[in-house]
């Protein structure tokens, strides 16, 4: 078997010290440009891809070697097409993930503790933890043969990076698509601050919560409890209302325990029929103002604003009869819709938990519990159930399923908590970022209107601020007196404005900096929040470049950039941010052509754990099975459609068999490539006779124009084409042709060599951007004697299609002979007549076909004669199944032929070592064999001499007789 992996060394050793990469960047690159709708585009020859920084945390795992083989093929195809594709790696820096790190490092359990230990410290731990596993990913990267610029990469943290960023939040900021603003929005308790509308998609999960219908007791009817339901308990001591629907019907019924209020058409839900009877009915809006006693009586003395409408019923437009009750209680400093419900009413506003989950002290009975604990989250609900039932004033308690988001990175239960933050204004380009999406092409294409456009569709305006330490600060400077505000859009900016040198753009160094206010004699302080991270990836395609203060130029001829590609949970975060930032920036979309991955799964669908070792080391496999094996077996598998992968070793296995065939079928030319010296072999094609050439030539370019197809779309399926081109070359092409390699017709030996190494050199160009190491070998050993190729195939041009070798009629014709051909095997295998046994002739019908593809199935179903008609039926076969006695003697000579050439391969001898051949039988027919064809059988056998033997030999079985054989090599 073919050492794969250890070849896959040898040649990184060689990309290596010959600078491979290096010199595919600077070699010609007169092409452009690369999109087909963009044809006024004269940006020469740069093909640019924006590749998505990972962090560096952890050791890469299979979806990132997922993004990276995409990142890697479709700039290798480009740049064999004739383009410059620079490939820069990027690190993400900043944000929860390293904060979490150094947090457990430190033993910080709070945001507190990490003011206690002071913001430097905190942050300068985070700096020293970002590249942590950099060098593993390196191995990694390298290993799975991919080609990227490590060594000049770019990190989120950079001076550099930073101040990109800072341009991008002052040209939103000076279009007016930036504004402070109060909303309900959901924050991590834990991490005590807000998140994005993608972070908190990211962490739903069906859980079971305690669900409670409370009693709210009218003021003005002493005994009547207006019944309101909740699934979030917590949220009851900052009640300030109740919400009825205007048109909805209500009741007022009697039960055995007490007279209720609840939707009529939820009565049934509620009580038992035999247990209530209806007092009265009317609609929701003759509730309208009644007022009712508070749960809780914490806040009634204090100095709210709007105390006069404090425990009112009201009505809204969300309130329905879906379940529940058909009665919302109100909070309005945790809920979206309560807080625009309490901004329309004027309702009080009343927050009695902190941005650390926390309630607050002014609730005496609960100060100080955590209202959604990790450990446990309803504890806390259950506790105020508890207190709530000793009043009387619970109806129902039960469980109550559905889904709640977590906290993506921490884990911790999050809460919706009205809190200021600035935004973006999405919503106001929304249209506009709807009509640029039509111009990118996705793959898969339902991600488009699907999955990217339904997000886009619903987006709401974005929560930019971050109530934490490690990320790039917003640039905002207020004054503390008038409270005039200014953003600075650069290092050169700030340090006219400061007075001082600035090197550092990170929190605990630039909120040190502060500068007169122009209005007044107020000092401008920088505003304590960070930015969102997805504003840092989204601001990537300026940030990488330092873009406008370097490199406008270059930016501004390359943007939108041709191809990016992750995996589909991006859809929803890093292409729909760089998508709204550039909209907002440029009003234009930020990419053209998109590939979103799946997720690799463990072989029995379950996620991949280290824990578990549920799944193959990626660099254990490539030490064990080659790179390319991996490379080939991913790409081909639907993970590159959107679609989750159950990772098999024992698939990938199956599926990469050609591997082995296509290193045969090089072996095999190499025996008799010595035979033809011609350094133009790979040149212009020879003038084809022979139907076989004609039918090989044709398939290899029809197998071209697909995969260049489909690879000019992003399509990387096109690999899928491959394989089957090499099992046609292997199984039809090289086997029907291995009698002209070794025949004495020198036009037609030398046409067969020129054509299967025309054939495996376009072959090793078509497998460069897929399997580059198996390329990068088939390609180096053809050149071996040619001596008339590049230095690597990776400096070739993509192979052009000959569309006039694509000979329909020869494909079409050749499909129809080994349709025959199968036919023909299974009606032998129906009949029980072995192939070797020539049969007198075969009956064809349904076509007719040339003398050329006639004489293929001759020697393929070994039939002396064939008989075609064309009819107008199904094409069938049909043998004549007598045996003469010279077709009996035939047979057994290819049996002796095969069974001696068998001896030969076991004994270790190649097509130049001749035998004498020695045999005895006690066969009549057999000895006759050996006697008539003598002459045929020493020409097959590469004997000198056959002669009879009365020596005792090795016994073999030939049609069902024994014969004695002996081979001695002379």
């Amino acid at each position: 078997m073919f050492n794969l992996p250890q070849k896959e060394l040898e040649i990184l050793k060689f990309w290596q010290e010959k600078d491979v990469f290096k010199k595919t960047l600077a070699k010609p690159a007169p092409k452009g440009p690369a999109s087909t709708r963009d044809r006024s585009s004269t940006r020469g020859g740069d093909f640019v891809f924006y590749d998505g920084p990972p962090f560096a945390t952890g050791t890469p795992h299979y979806g990132h070697i997922v993004a990276s083989l995409m990142k890697d093929i479709v700039p290798r195809y480009w740049t064999m097409k004739g383009y410059r594709v620079e490939r820069r790696w990027g690190w993400d820096c900043h944000g929860l993930p390293i904060e979490n790190i150094v947090e457990e490092e430190m033993g910080i359990k709070s945001k507190k503790d990490i003011e206690k230990i002071g913001i430097e410290k905190f942050n300068e731990a985070c700096r020293s933890k970002v590249l942590i596993y950099a060098e593993e990913w390196r191995k990694v990267v390298e290993r799975m043969g991919r080609w990227v610029d490590m060594d000049n990469d770019y990190k989120t943290m950079d001076k550099d990076y930073m101040e990109s960023i800072w341009w991008v939040f002052k040209e939103l900021w000076d279009k007016k698509l930036i504004y402070d603003g109060y909303k309900s929005m959901h924050i991590c308790p834990r991490c005590e601050t807000t998140l994005s509308q993608s972070e908190v998609a990211e962490g739903y999960r069906d859980v079971k919560d305690i669900s409670v219908v409370v009693k709210f007791e009218l003021i003005d009817e002493p005994g009547t409890f207006v019944l309101a339901w909740t699934t979030t308990p917590w949220t009851l001591m900052g009640n300030v209302a109740l919400a009825v629907g205007e048109k909805i019907k209500y009741s007022l019924v009697k039960a055995t325990d007490g007279t209720y209020i609840l939707a009529s058409d939820l009565i049934d839900k509620i009580f038992s029929a035999d247990t209530v009877s209806v007092e009265k009915e009317f609609y929701g809006k003759e509730l309208i103002g009644k007022k009712y006693k508070p749960l809780f009586d914490y806040y009634l003395d204090k100095n709210l604003e709007n105390k006069e409408n404090l425990y009112t019923i009201q009505t809204a437009d969300f309130v329905t009869t879906e379940d529940g009750t058909g009665v919302v209680h109100i909070a309005p400093a945790f809920g979206e819709d309560d807080m625009n419900l309490g901004k329309a009413k004027k309702l009080p506003f009343i927050q009695h938990v902190g941005m650390d989950g926390r309630i607050k002290d002014e609730t005496k009975d609960f100060a100080g519990l955590e209202v959604k604990p990790k450990d446990d989250p309803a504890v806390t609900d259950k506790k105020i159930i508890e207190f709530l039932e000793k009043n009387n004033l619970v109806f129902t308690v039960e469980e109550y399923a559905h889904s709640y988001p977590f906290c993506w990175r921490c884990d911790s239960p999050l809460l919706n908590y009205a809190t200021d933050s600035l935004f973006v204004k999405v919503e106001e380009i929304k249209k506009q970022a709807r009509r640029t999406a039509e111009k990118i092409n996705w793959v898969p294409t339902h991600l488009k209107e699907g999955r990217f456009g339904q997000w886009l569709e619903g987006a709401r305006d974005w929560s930019i601020s971050r109530q934490r330490f490690w990320g790039s600060v917003i640039p905002l400077w207020v004054c503390d007196k008038c409270g005039k505000k200014v953003v600075i859009g650069g290092v050169a900016e700030l340090e006219k404005l400061g007075g001082e040198k600035i090197e550092d753009l990170h929190k605990h160094y630039v909120d040190k900096v502060t500068f007169a206010c122009e209005k007044c004699d107020g000092t401008m302080r920088r505003i304590p929040t960070v930015l969102d991270c997805w504003f840092e990836s989204g601001s990537m395609p300026y940030a990488q470049m330092h873009y406008p203060f370097e490199n406008k130029e270059k930016f501004e001829a390359n943007f939108p950039a041709e191809f990016i590609a992750e995996g589909v949970d991006q859809t929803r975060a890093w292409f729909y941010y760089m998508h709204i930032l550039s909209n907002g920036l440029k009003k234009t979309n930020a990419f053209k052509n998109v590939i979103a991955n799946g997720i690799v799964l463990a072989e029995d669908g379950k996620k991949m754990s280290k824990k578990l070792r549920n799944y193959p080391d990626p660099m254990d496999l490539m030490e064990k099975s080659g790179a390319d094996t991996m490379r080939y077996y991913l790409c081909a598998s639907q993970v590159m459609k959107a679609d989750n992968l159950c990772f098999s070793e024992k698939d990938m296995k199956e599926q990469t068999r050609f591997f082995n065939t296509l290193f045969n079928i090089l072996s095999f030319y190499q025996i008799y490539e010595k035979d033809f010296s011609d350094t133009e072999l790979f040149g212009a094609d020879a003038k084809l006779e022979n139907i076989l050439d004609k039918w090989i030539l044709a398939r290899l370019n029809e197998t071209i124009k697909k995969v260049t197809e489909k690879l000019d779309v992003y399509d990387l399926h096109a690999v899928r084409e491959i394989p089957n081109f090499i099992d046609e070359l292997s199984v039809w092409y090289v086997r029907r042709s291995r009698d002209r390699f070794k025949g004495e017709d020198e036009a037609d030996k030398n046409q067969a060599i020129f054509t299967l190494g025309k054939v495996l050199f376009e072959l090793s160009k078509l497998l460069a951007p897929f399997v580059p190491f198996t390329a990068e070998y088939l390609y180096q050993e053809l050149g071996k004697e040619c001596g008339c190729l590049k230095e690597s195939v990776h400096l070739e041009d993509w192979p052009k299609v000959n569309e006039k070798l694509i000979d329909q009629k020869v494909l079409d014709y050749m499909a129809i002979t080994r349709q025959v051909v199968e036919l023909g095997l299974a009606k032998r295998a129906e009949v029980k007549i072995k192939i070797r046994q020539p049969l007198s002739e075969l009956r064809v019908t349904g076509y007719e076909l040339q003398k050329d593809y006639l004489d293929l199935i001759k020697d393929e179903l070994n039939v002396k004669n064939i008989a075609c008609k064309k009819g107008s039926g199904e094409l069938s076969v049909e043998f004549d199944i007598n045996l003469t006695d010279d077709l009996k003697a035939e047979g057994i000579l290819r049996e002796l032929t095969r069974t001696i050439n068998g001896l030969r391969k076991d004994a270790g001898l190649t097509i130049d070592d001749f035998i004498k051949l020695e045999y005895n039988t006690i066969d009549e027919q057999i000895s006759r064999v050996f006697e008539k064809y003598s002459v045929e059988l020493k020409k097959a056998v590469l004997a000198k001499e056959i002669s009879q033997s009365d020596e005792s030999l090795e016994k073999v079985k030939i049609n069902d007789s024994e014969v004695g054989l002996k081979i001695t090599k002379v």
